[in-house]
């Protein structure tokens, strides 16, 4: 089973926290969002998974690459350069 994550939003409502890094790497208890949605993915039956970046995009394939795959065979990217809002994905 595949599945796609929404992460290239500016994360506007979480400022100041996004102001350095993406909303899916705002942690909450220590856990970043990417590994708790990642976690809970792996957890529901998903193999693949995209990832779409944008703002501070460049942080998410870091820190998957540091931390591994969270129990999932294979994570790819769909950069935005341009943000294309909901539809973009």
């Amino acid at each position: 089973m595949k599945a796609m994550i929404f992460a290239a939003g500016l994360g506007t409502r979480l400022k100041p926290l996004t102001d350095t890094r993406p909303k899916a790497l705002v942690e909450i208890g220590g856990v970043t969002l990417l590994e708790l949605t990642l976690r809970r993915l792996a957890a529901a039956g998903v193999t693949d998974a995209v990832i779409n970046l944008h703002h501070h995009g460049e942080q998410i394939p870091a820190f998957v690459e540091k931390h591994g795959r969270f129990g999932l065979r294979r994570i790819d990217y769909s950069p935005e350069p341009e943000l294309l809002d909901t539809g973009g994905g």
